[in-house]
């Protein structure tokens, strides 16, 4: 007889040799035990999970002469066709090399003829999803309602390819990944009944290879019993190009231990040896995510998800030890994109080497109580840092050159009494020079002359040259503020407008907030007031001059120098519009102001 691989010879003939899929076994065991056979399947699922052998198995066990029944004879004609893939009533189609329209005719063509000597015709279509949209849209009709005694089984690694309306009409079964536990067993068995010498270590990797697929898993044990002798781990690293365990716990531990110099040789012995880049930063993003399953989890839950030995996991654990979570979460992150690089590039081995010596300095400065050190080292005293301690600074005693800020509330001051108030000391003057009588000092936030100083200096130019020249306060509180205007043809342009606008923000920006504002035009009974003194001068200067007699009134005309500067403030526009309403009568500037006219002469 010629040679039968392994992966066809141990392949399963009834339901319960099928290894895992117990709820599929269950759901198509209780439909044959019911006689509720549904005339469409779907069975989906990764590569080498057993959906085709199940679907075979099914076959076999509807068609069986003791049929239909869970335990086919597989002596029958029927089982011993179905066996040999030779059975003229169960009929396997490739869908990836008949995936037309074409071909879907020729099966919707065939349906309807009976079976020949077997009690249902069955059709068997592999990798479904690769059949062509009209291919699918012809079989639609045929899958919902197939002719009597035709069943379809459609198999297929990818079912999000397969179109809904095809789902729908099928009866799904999902086949999960096979455990690494239940891939070992089935191995083991294997291995005595055709004498391989293999450790069980080099099961259990084998297992892990696979990725749940129990025919990759028959197929490298099949390559690997033509070694010869006892067959080891190391066997199956040298056969795959892998990186074994212990080269990697010792490139790991390079990394970790940031020498970045020793890491690069132990690269370039391990890229000599003939490993791929690509397949060197997997096998260590493979370690890490084996040392953060030992860091985070129990040893028991550790052993199950890694897969590893005794021996193993204790390495793991040392050197886990001197890791944190969020270092190990940082390498497998690294690698990561370290594998996509190097895949993507035409000069691997650079980035490799670039990885191995950026993961080798990772974790230098990555350690918390490492930078919780460093962060108290600098609170300490070092002149570097800030302290995060807040530090409290006794401000100086203002000066009397200070300047006030202007947006600061009035501060009441406290009269001394005149029995615990002290005589003033005073140098005796000298003879040139006039002595000036001592008045009573005076707060200047509360004196209108500085406020209206104030107020004049945060508003902007030239509304307030405009109110230095026409406007006259007649009183500024934090509660209301009333303003006379010397001339009624600048009323309007202080009652709305920019210029109002100005004067609001001027006010707000010296007491902080927003304060009821009137402007009206001036009366007899309002007292004059003009800032005396600019704002310079009212920050520094602590004393005030005496008061003026009630019954004097403030000179109406102003010095050069605040002519010049109202004279820079107001714009040309201003003054041409002054010196047209020179002269005229109280009835041609208003007319002039609302219509924004001009007199031609």
């Amino acid at each position: 007889m010629s040679y039968i691989p392994l992966y066809r010879k141990y392949r399963p003939q009834q339901l319960e040799e099928v290894v895992g899929q117990e709820h599929v076994k269950r759901a198509l065991t209780n439909a044959i035990e019911t006689n509720k056979i549904s005339h469409a399947y779907l069975f989906t699922g990764p590569r080498g999970t057993g959906k085709t052998s199940t679907a075979r198995i099914f076959a076999k066990s509807l068609n069986c002469e003791k049929g239909p029944t869970i335990n086919p004879c597989g002596k029958c004609p029927n089982c011993i066709d179905i066996t040999n893939s030779t059975p003229m009533d169960v009929i396997e189609i490739d869908a990836a090399s008949n995936r037309s329209v074409e071909d879907a005719e020729k099966i919707i063509e065939r349906v309807m003829y009976a079976p020949v000597n077997s009690r249902y015709k069955i059709y068997i279509i592999d990798e479904v999803h690769m059949l062509s949209t009209t291919a699918f849209n012809a079989l639609l009709k045929t899958l919902e309602e197939p002719p009597q005694n035709v069943i379809f089984i459609l198999a297929t690694t990818e079912v999000h390819k397969v179109l809904d309306t095809i789902k729908s009409r099928c009866q799904r079964y999902d086949f999960k990944r096979i455990t690494t536990d239940d891939i070992t067993k089935q191995l083991k068995m294997i291995a005595q009944k055709e004498g391989i010498n293999i450790t069980d270590d080099a099961l259990i990797t084998i297992a892990k290879t696979s990725a749940g697929g129990m025919r990759d898993s028959i197929s490298l044990l099949e390559q690997l019993s033509v070694l010869g002798g006892e067959i080891t781990t190391k066997d199956i690293d040298n056969l795959l190009g892998r990186l074994s365990f212990d080269i990697l716990s010792e490139f790991s531990d390079k990394i970790v231990n940031s020498k970045p110099n020793e890491a690069i040789e132990i690269l370039d012995k391990v890229y000599n040896s003939g490993n791929e880049p690509a397949l060197i930063m997997t096998n260590l993003l493979d370690y890490f995510r084996n040392l953060l399953i030992v860091k985070t989890c129990e040893k028991d839950k550790a052993i199950e998800l890694s897969q590893l030995n005794d021996e193993q996991l204790k390495v793991l654990s040392n050197q886990a030890k001197n890791l944190e979570t969020h270092q190990i979460l940082s390498l497998i992150n690294k690698c990561s994109d370290y594998v996509k690089e190097i895949k993507s590039t035409t000069n691997p081995k650079l980035w490799l080497e670039v990885g191995i010596i950026d993961l080798a300095n990772l974790t230098e400065n990555t350690t918390l109580a490492k930078l919780q050190e460093r962060i108290t080292a600098l609170e300490n005293g070092s002149p570097q840092s800030v302290s995060a301690q807040p530090v409290k600074i006794t401000a100086p005693a203002p000066k009397p050159s200070a300047k006030p800020v202007i947006n600061e509330k009035p501060v009441e001051k406290t009269e001394e009494k005149p029995s615990e108030a002290k005589a003033p000391v005073s140098e005796p003057p000298k003879e040139d020079i006039p002595v000036m009588p001592t008045v009573p000092q005076s707060d200047s936030t509360n004196d209108i002359s500085n406020l209206w100083a104030r107020l004049l200096s945060v508003t902007k130019a030239p509304t307030n040259a405009l109110l230095k020249q026409w406007a006259n306060p007649v009183e500024i509180t934090e509660e209301k503020i009333v303003i006379g205007i010397k001339n009624q043809v600048f009323l309007p342009q202080f009652e709305s407008g920019s210029k109002r606008d100005a004067l609001l923000n001027g006010i707000k920006e010296l007491y902080g907030k927003e304060v009821p504002l009137t402007v009206r035009l001036s009366k007899p009974e309002d007292k004059a007031v003009s800032p005396r003194q600019s704002v310079e001068k009212t920050k520094t200067q602590k004393t005030v001059s005496a008061p003026k007699p009630e019954n004097e009134h403030p000179k109406e005309d102003i010095s050069l120098d605040e002519v010049m500067e109202i004279s820079d403030e107001v714009t040309p526009e201003e003054n041409m519009q002054n010196a047209e309403y020179a002269g005229q009568s109280d009835l041609v500037k208003m007319t002039l102001q609302v219509f924004n006219g001009k007199i031609i002469e």
